[in-house]
């Protein structure tokens, strides 16, 4: 790691900052050429090899064998940074009060990484060193400056003391995007596109969503039919660079025992993703993004939820389906149904103008409703309407389900 100073030269001691990484292997160029070529045929043997060549397999493009980093490297968010660093006394004199300090600078704060004194003011004897490792998880983007600051006392009592800065940039991992899908029943669908953006494949050790007090979460990642907590995306969970991944999971608001039924409104919290990857030779990362928000969907004063409509129907024979009301106010409704044949060939069946009682703030009331079709194919069933008698306010509720009608073709 490259850094600076003023005044090396002066000083009785060196300072040195290496980043502790994992190695990586030794790339490899094959000589590959046909046999007919000039080079090829028996030529091939006086190309001797390397100690790097992989047993058996001269043409494979990766050794067997491992190199130290010859730079620093890319840090990436939620890795974790290690460094090593090492004072040294280049002089022939003893030092004595030695004190090496190692800041972490960002734009928003600086960290104290270690600090590291000579136990009981003992000396430094010439050519010896004094060590220390650091390590921070990194959790900002953009430019890192690594501060390491030496005091000591010279023979002669002086106190001396020099700083170096180490810079480095650290890059974003992953690009996540999320997107959510509201169902017509209460439950809530999350998306999660998962890009690797870094130059390396990664292996995707954990993506999970811990979900806000308001809900429980529901994974849809795995397969269901197996026992070895297998997911959809294989056995091998390996993410290569530039590609996408999408996870899914289902999300439904807290019901508590004996109380109202919960109507979320607004902006609501639903949690946050964890994520978890590793890379080269295991390297760990770990990414925990911000609360992620979900805006609910607006029902007005009234919201009609469908609990059980048929696929299918007979023509001219009469079919049920359920319904359920929900007040999604603050004030008690007093309810009246009407319906009206406003569906082409779907004719209700019941009494019009019905009066179904006061409905209180969260509360809710099931109902059961019958329609016959006179005529085939794929309709939609329309024209309920719910009037508060308070206000005289009347709520339409059109398109609300569709049911496919067929013929019956016995005898045909």
């Amino acid at each position: 790691m490259e850094g600076s100073s003023n005044r090396d030269k002066e000083h009785l001691l060196s300072l040195k900052v290496m980043r502790l990484t994992k190695p990586s292997f030794i790339s490899l160029a094959p000589v590959l050429c046909e046999a007919n070529d000039i080079a090829g045929g028996d030529k091939l043997t006086d190309v001797k090899p390397t100690l790097a060549n992989v047993k058996d397999i001269p043409s494979f493009a990766v050794s067997e064998m491992l190199t130290l980093p010859q730079n620093f490297g890319s840090i990436y968010l939620g890795e974790t940074f290690a460094s090593y660093v090492n004072v040294h006394n280049d002089s022939q004199s003893k030092v004595s009060d030695i004190q090496v300090k190692t800041d972490l600078q960002t734009a928003s704060q600086r960290l104290t990484l270690s600090t590291t004194t000579t136990p009981n003011n003992a000396d430094l004897d010439p050519e010896g060193s004094i060590d220390d490792v650091v390590n921070h998880e990194v959790k900002e983007l953009g430019t890192h400056i690594l501060v390491c600051a030496v005091s000591y006392a010279a023979p002669s009592g002086e106190k001396m003391y020099f700083r170096k800065f180490f810079k480095f940039q650290v890059l974003k991992p992953l690009d996540v995007k999320t997107k959510f899908y509201n169902a017509e029943s209460d439950e809530v669908y999350l998306e999660a596109q998962i890009q690797n953006i870094t130059n390396s494949p990664m292996c995707m050790e954990k993506v999970n969503l811990e979900p806000s007090a308001k809900y429980n979460v529901r994974e849809l990642n795995s397969v269901e039919r197996t026992q070895s907590n297998e997911t959809t995306f294989g056995k091998l969970s390996y993410l290569n660079p530039m590609d996408v991944r999408q996870y899914l999971y289902c999300l439904t608001a807290k019901q508590h025992p004996g109380s109202q039924k919960v109507i979320l409104k607004g902006v609501s919290n639903i949690g946050k993703l964890d994520i978890v990857w590793r890379t080269n030779l295991g390297e760990r990362g770990r990414l925990q993004t911000s609360q992620l928000e979900r805006v609910a969907p607006g029902y007005g004063d009234v919201r009609l939820a469908i609990n059980e409509v048929p696929d299918g129907v007979q023509i001219e024979k009469p079919f049920n389906f359920k319904c359920q009301i929900t007040s999604c106010c603050d004030r008690t409704m007093e309810l009246r149904l009407v319906l009206t044949n406003t569906t082409k060939g779907l004719h209700w069946i019941g009494v019009s103008g019905k009066q179904l009682g006061k409905l209180g703030p969260g509360a809710s009331m099931d109902i059961d409703l019958t329609l016959m079709a006179s005529v085939p194919g794929l309709l939609s069933i329309s024209g309920l309407r719910l009037t508060d008698q308070y206000l005289k306010r009347t709520y339409e509720h059109d398109d609300i389900a569709q049911v496919f009608v067929y013929t019956n073709l016995e005898g045909a």
